[in-house]
């Protein structure tokens, strides 16, 4: 059966739809991409129906990481479909429990960053208004963190 995963930012521009392509590129290097089906959403819509922002996409593309698709927002069937909710901070994390109207919903969202080796910090930091070393940043965090769930998923830790 095939474990369906979503991640979640603020406006899904920048850090989820980045998470969702480097887990489908991992898990395809590691053939495992058949196992897992992937999305990405915003808790907000402002950014709903655009692409990814340009600056991570260069980023991504810097390392060998190309993508597209656009922007959409959370919904509440997103806790029927999905079996794991990955929020890549503390404030969408609090964002998804509210909307999930259930125990067994809210126990589907955890953190990106708690599969992340170098756990310094428990939040995927948001470069939206910084400078090109902020997205840097944010990809190798990502970059971490994806490899990392894949495989706790893979050796059956969640």
């Amino acid at each position: 059966m095939m474990t369906r995963l979503l991640f979640v930012c603020l406006g899904n521009i920048i850090r989820s739809p980045l998470a969702e392509k480097l887990f489908e590129f991992q898990a395809r290097e590691a053939d495992v991409d058949g196992k897992y089906s992937v999305d990405s959403a915003g808790t907000a819509a402002w950014h709903a129906g655009q692409l990814p922002d340009v600056r991570m996409r260069k980023t991504a593309e810097s390392h060998g990481v190309s993508y597209g698709g656009t922007a959409r927002q959370v919904r509440e069937s997103d806790f029927e479909e999905f079996d794991w909710i990955f929020a890549m901070d503390l404030d969408n994390q609090r964002e998804l429990l509210n909307i999930a109207d259930s125990p067994e919903k809210q126990a589907k969202v955890r953190l990106l960053r708690d599969f992340d080796p170098d756990r310094s910090d428990r939040e995927v930091p948001d470069p939206y208004y910084g400078g090109p070393e902020g997205f840097e940043t944010t990809y190798r965090i990502v970059e971490r963190s994806v490899r990392g769930l894949l495989e706790a998923l893979e050796a059956g830790e969640i």
